[in-house]
């Protein structure tokens, strides 16, 4: 009986010889088709590259499916049939490249890959062989694919740094058009602001000549203006000396004037204040002899005014008094007034329905 492992990696006894043979029959045929492949100087034919290329698609999905079966338990026939399939598929292509020799770099590059291989399928061959698993195998295809995702992203940076350089390249092209429509109207600019510099020069010293001569001219009728203003003013200057010489005299007749007229006010003050003294005096007695009299006047109508308030409550008094008995008589008579309708009321009833004196008299009953 054959031993199966319990490990997924490992494999049964027959099928190690079994994969065994088919890595070693797998190392032959690379030797032999190392021994095979030169690298010549001519060139291929697209036909043959496209030839070639669907020779290698069909033997790679020739080892995938060999590497499906070997880790499935699937029938021995099959994956002898994909064993006769690879060989026949790596017999076509070595046909193909000894009809077609590949161009340089793609032989260089066929030869190092086939070189890869063999070692690889010699390294699973004797752990095939020796522990009959093929982890290493696994391991390398891991490790490849990737190196060929990291080999992808490379490339993608790759593309996507071309595109940014491109974009990089255009804007930098625009800048610099942009810049150059900029620098030519800057000189264009620069030209015409050096004509209107020039421009400008000339006007200027055509001004500042004029300028000069008007300021000269200026300087001398300003000259003469001064020279008539300065006479005008010292006859005006002699004038207002004869003036502030008027003006002192009268300013000392003046002064004469006000000093005895104060004189004259200073003894009428006198005057004036010697009777605001005897008129107070006088009116502080009149004030206190108002005040006397007020006081006896507020005296008086204390005593008054508590006559008043005496007199005040006797006719209060008395009017409510007087109120006390007209509504005691009023309220008789309207007692008086009340009992006469009851009375009448009464009587009326009685009378109606001949209760009391008012009662009718039975008739005598004639004899029978």
């Amino acid at each position: 009986m054959l031993l199966v492992s319990d490990s997924p990696l490992e494999l049964c006894a027959l099928d190690a010889e079994h994969v065994a043979a088919v890595l070693e029959d797998c190392v032959d045929q690379l030797a032999v088709l190392g021994s095979i492949i030169t690298v010549p100087e001519n060139t291929i034919s697209s036909g043959s590259l496209n030839e070639i290329a669907k020779l290698l698609n069909s033997q790679k999905q020739l080892e995938g499916r060999y590497e499906e079966l070997v880790t499935s338990d699937r029938p021995s026939n099959e994956l002898a049939n994909v064993k006769q399939n690879m060989k026949s598929s790596a017999q076509a292509l070595v046909r193909n490249v000894k009809l077609n020799p590949l161009a340089t770099e793609n032989l260089i590059k066929l030869q190092q890959d086939r070189e890869y291989l063999q070692l690889l399928a010699s390294e699973c061959l004797e752990e095939v062989s020796q522990e009959g698993s093929f982890e290493g195998l696994i391991r390398a295809t891991v490790e490849e694919r990737e190196k060929k995702n990291k080999l992808q992203e490379t490339i993608l940076r790759e593309e996507d740094a071309r595109k940014n350089v491109r974009s990089l390249q255009r804007q930098l092209l625009e800048l610099k058009r942009s810049k150059e429509v900029e620098m030519q109207s800057r000189n264009e600019m620069i030209a015409h602001l050096k004509d209107q510099l020039q421009e400008t020069r000339a006007k200027t010293t055509m001004e500042r000549k004029y300028i000069e001569k008007e300021c000269q001219v200026q300087k001398v009728m300003k000259n003469k203006k001064c020279n008539m203003t300065e006479a005008d003013l010292q006859a005006e200057l002699e004038n207002l000396q004869i003036q502030m010489e008027e003006e002192t005299k009268v300013n000392k007749e003046t002064e004469m004037w006000v000093k005895k007229h104060h004189d004259q006010l200073q003894e009428k003050v006198e005057y004036w204040m010697d009777k605001y003294e005897k008129e107070v005096d006088q009116k502080s007695e009149e004030l206190s002899t108002l005040k006397g009299t007020k006081a006896n006047i507020l005296l008086k109508l204390q005593e008054l005014t508590l006559k008043f308030q005496e007199y005040d409550e006797v006719v209060t008094e008395d009017r409510a008094q007087k109120e006390r008995a007209q509504k005691a008589a009023e309220k008789a008579q309207l007692e008086i007034k009340s009992a006469t309708k009851i009375q009448a009321w009464w009587k009326g009833v009685m009378v109606r329905k001949g209760l009391g004196p008012y009662a009718k008299k039975k008739g005598k009953k004639g004899k029978g």
